[in-house]
């Protein structure tokens, strides 16, 4: 093809002018730099976002169901009714309200939940992320509570100390409403890795739980474990609707919805920022391209005389412009996948070098930068980049084909 044959040698260096191959080479370098900063950001965000979603699913039921009007009271015809549902793979039962936990001269608030240990295992995993103490110590009767790890440091409390909750239900005298208050021992400190969950969560006796809310029987609701939990919504409200309705239902999604939420705004911020850089090095192909018309002026007057016509010096150029962002939309590619699959090392690389920690755990929840890099992601960016070069090609290009042979060749 003879477009493409002007073209490669046009992009080649010479000796007599090689300043328009450095000005390329500079232009498929800032697309690959624009490509792999923007694949690395993104990756950054999956990683996180998968992160995110795994350590909430390990401490958060996939979907609830809770009574309407008040506690579920005959909640074992009802989970196991639950249990033989399409897609739910175990249930629950649990208690939950709101308290007053105090330790010495130290107070908090916290949401207490009382569980069976051998249901609540089924249901998630929690159990793994229990350190010096496990949910089998939650023995009906023995009043013991497993604490998150900043409610603990909230609380100054360690395993074997003792607690005094005070629940917002309280006994009616005639001075009023006494809160019902109980002394609970501290069984172990649960490091669940979020933060929402280990400043506020405290893990009890299902049975004592219920005596001290009050609750006799009942219970507040059914956790759920479902085998599509990316589906929840849509499973939790079939089971609600199949079992006669009259349930106030959850799922982890809309519970967490801020969070993907503001992730979901963040990449797309981020996308759109990071294709600035791609812009700025479109304008050095435009540059470039530009440049070469100029220098070129002789040459396609020539072209021109021998029988060229304007539509293949338009392809000349839009071809060359096009090998540029493809060598730099490839290039980056290569780039941005080697640093993303290695940005954990690379991270700890520059702890040690700066002495000071990166990524703070307490504030990204996570001790190392998560990287998952997607097809669609890759394509998208790859894309982007090949378009806006290709774009890039076309004034540079329209200028080339609107040469007049004869006022080109006026001074030469």
């Amino acid at each position: 093809m003879l477009e493409w044959r002007i073209a490669a040698r046009y992009l080649r260096a010479r000796t007599d002018n090689r300043f328009l191959s450095f000005i390329s080479v500079v232009g498929a370098l800032g697309v690959a730099i624009g490509v792999a900063v923007l694949l690395v950001v993104l990756a950054v965000m999956n990683g996180f976002e998968s992160e995110l979603r795994e350590r909430i699913l390990s401490v958060a039921s996939h979907a609830t169901l809770a009574g309407l009007d008040g506690p579920l009271e005959d909640w074992r015809t009802l989970a196991a009714r639950v249990a033989k549902e399409p897609n739910v793979q175990a249930v629950a039962p649990y208690v939950e309200e709101r308290v007053l936990l105090a330790h010495h001269e130290r107070v908090s608030g916290a949401l207490v939940r009382g569980v069976l240990p051998d249901a609540e295992a089924q249901v998630g995993s929690i159990a793994g992320r229990i350190r010096s103490g496990s949910l089998a110590s939650l023995v009906p009767g023995s009043y013991r509570v497993l604490l998150g790890t900043a409610l603990a440091a909230e609380l100054g409390v360690r395993p074997g100390d003792t607690l005094v909750m005070a629940a917002s239900r309280g006994t009616a005298t005639p001075a009023g409403v006494v809160p019902r208050v109980r002394r609970f021992t501290v069984a172990g400190i649960i490091d669940s890795g979020l933060y929402e969950f280990d400043r506020n969560v405290a893990l009890v006796p299902l049975a004592d739980a219920a005596l001290l809310f009050r609750l006799g029987s009942g219970i507040t609701g059914l956790r759920l474990r479902l085998d599509q939990p990316f589906a929840a919504g849509r499973i939790v409200h079939r089971v609600a609707v199949d079992l006669g309705g009259g349930f106030y239902i959850g799922d982890w999604s809309r519970e967490h919805a801020n969070f993907f939420r503001s992730i979901a705004t963040t990449k797309s911020i981020m996308f759109v920022l990071l294709l600035l850089v791609m812009g700025v090095a479109a304008f050095n192909i435009v540059a470039t391209l530009v440049m070469l018309v100029r220098e070129k002026q002789s040459d396609i007057a020539i072209l021109r005389t021998l029988g060229l016509s304007p539509r293949s010096l338009v392809g000349i150029f839009v071809l060359q412009g096009t090998a540029i962002g493809a060598l730099g939309a490839v290039a980056g590619l290569g780039l941005g996948l080697l640093l993303a699959w290695n940005l954990s090392a690379l991270v700890h690389f520059l702890e040690l070098l700066l002495g000071t920690s990166l990524v703070d755990p307490r504030v990204y929840l996570l001790d190392e930068l998560p990287a998952v890099v997607t097809r669609a992601d890759a394509v998208r960016i790859c894309g982007t980049a090949f378009a806006l070069a290709c774009l890039s090609t076309l004034y540079p290009a329209f200028q080339a084909a609107r040469t007049q042979p004869a006022e080109a060749l006026r001074h030469d």
